[in-house]
């Protein structure tokens, strides 16, 4: 059976089975030979992700779960990410573009009432981070180019993955190339539609050029790397990942002997925490801080799209392996690790300062009711075909039911603080 990434589950043994564990300073041999440097890149090219890890523990002691992270979904030779399609009935999850055209289709006619009530300003730039398979942002163009507005604007995509891009390109563009490493263009990779949108592709949100933008975000923030931290008496450790004593296939969780540059952090920032075990994401907070600056200065409108809790959840680090719940350390690069988006924080981040002012979250059934989503799945069933309305009514319930995918993920939008006012009389619709 398909299930989207929405289940919570706790992998981690009870606290005083942790074995406890410092970070201890080490000394790296230095390569003084680029023929000894390029031999060791080749040697290491052939080694396995779990041998990577390993090593890497042996070298500096355990990892972060920030670290462990990054290094399964995004490491270049082996990443989750980098080099195979994850998503769909063949892989390990299905994502809410990918049930049906109506979730893309809501969420192009949101963005694009919002841009109307706000003076439609130009030129105007579609970002989008983590474009999965690109299905979010190749119905959002559908229905752009319905209402006459492609025209106007260009496509800017944020991917990591050298194997997603080429495919998103091949999905939306009838040309496309990618840029000669040298060339000293902030982009990797450009296109153009057969409608004649340009498309562009970056590694980094700060890379993209520094205009009115809208920026989505589905599923994204879920992936990124997390520090996880336990209450031990009146202070705070970090959870990490050691490798297994009695296995050496394995890996276990250990607890910092100390507190750790991280938990310092967090204890400073929130002193007042009544949780016993936190998950927290510095380079969400970055992200998100980068987008509030982005909005306020250049003006534009978020919204962000995921599975997740305001503040009151724990543990929420799991994997996933097809379409099955799954250990996270067992077998890493071979499943799906994320942790649930803890949008009361997100939403905190984004408004420091009061840059920007953010909406939400709402529950993405209901976003999608209030969208008009009922009314757009009738519309559908007249004009479909018989073997067709089954899936359609069933794609738009697994979407909006609250048993399913309509409570867990939740939305929330962004807009510049200097529209406070305008938007107390024009309400954000969907919130």
């Amino acid at each position: 059976m398909i299930i989207s990434r929405i289940r919570s589950v706790s992998f981690l043994r009870p606290i005083n089975n942790y074995r406890s564990y410092s970070y201890k300073p080490i000394s790296r041999p230095q390569i003084n030979s680029l023929v000894n440097k390029s031999y060791i890149d080749k040697k290491l090219n052939k080694f396995t992700l779990k041998e990577i890890l390993k090593t890497k523990i042996e070298m500096s002691g355990p990892l972060t779960v920030a670290s462990y992270m990054t290094e399964i979904l995004t490491n270049p030779e082996s990443g989750y990410y980098m080099s195979r399609d994850v998503f769909g009935q063949k892989g390990d999850f299905i994502t809410s573009p990918e049930i049906g055209q109506i979730f893309g289709e809501m969420i192009a006619i949101w963005c694009l009432t919002e841009y109307q009530k706000i003076g439609s300003p130009l030129p105007l730039q579609i970002i989008e981070l983590g474009p999965g398979r690109a299905t979010l942002i190749q119905d959002f163009l559908r229905v752009f180019d319905k209402f006459k507005v492609s025209k106007k604007l260009t496509i800017h995509l944020v991917e990591l993955s050298p194997y997603l891009s080429t495919m998103q390109a091949q999905k939306l563009c009838y040309s496309s190339s990618k840029m000669d490493q040298e060339s000293g263009l902030p982009y990797y990779q450009t296109g153009e539609t057969l409608g004649g949108v340009r498309i562009f592709w970056y590694r980094r949100i700060e890379d993209i050029p520094k205009e009115f933008s809208i920026i989505l975000a589905h599923e994204f923030f879920d992936v990124l790397p997390i520090h996880k931290l336990q209450r031990d008496g009146s202070c705070w450790k970090e959870i990490l990942v050691d490798k297994d004593p009695t296995d050496v296939n394995k890996f276990r969780y250990v607890l910092s002997r100390n507190e750790t540059p991280v938990s310092k952090l967090f204890s400073s920032m929130r002193p007042n925490e009544k949780r016993n075990h936190v998950e927290i994401s510095l380079q969400s907070d970055l992200i998100a801080q980068q987008i509030a600056e982005r909005i306020e200065s250049f003006g534009g409108i978020g919204l962000i799209m995921d599975y997740g809790h305001e503040g009151e959840k724990e543990d929420t680090f799991r994997a996933f392996k097809n379409h099955q719940l799954c250990d996270a350390l067992h077998e890493p690069g071979s499943a799906d690790i994320t942790a649930d988006v803890d949008f009361k924080n997100l939403k905190n981040i984004l408004q420091t300062d009061d840059k920007v002012i953010a909406f939400g979250p709402v529950e993405q059934g209901t976003f999608l009711k209030r969208m008009g989503a009922d009314v757009r799945l009738e519309k559908l069933l007249e004009n479909c075909e018989e073997s067709e309305i089954e899936n359609l009514k069933t794609g738009l319930d697994m979407l909006i039911n609250p048993q399913k995918m309509g409570s867990r993920f939740k939305f929330l939008s962004v807009f510049p603080h200097v529209l406070k006012d305008h938007l107390d009389k024009f309400p954000v619709m969907g919130f």
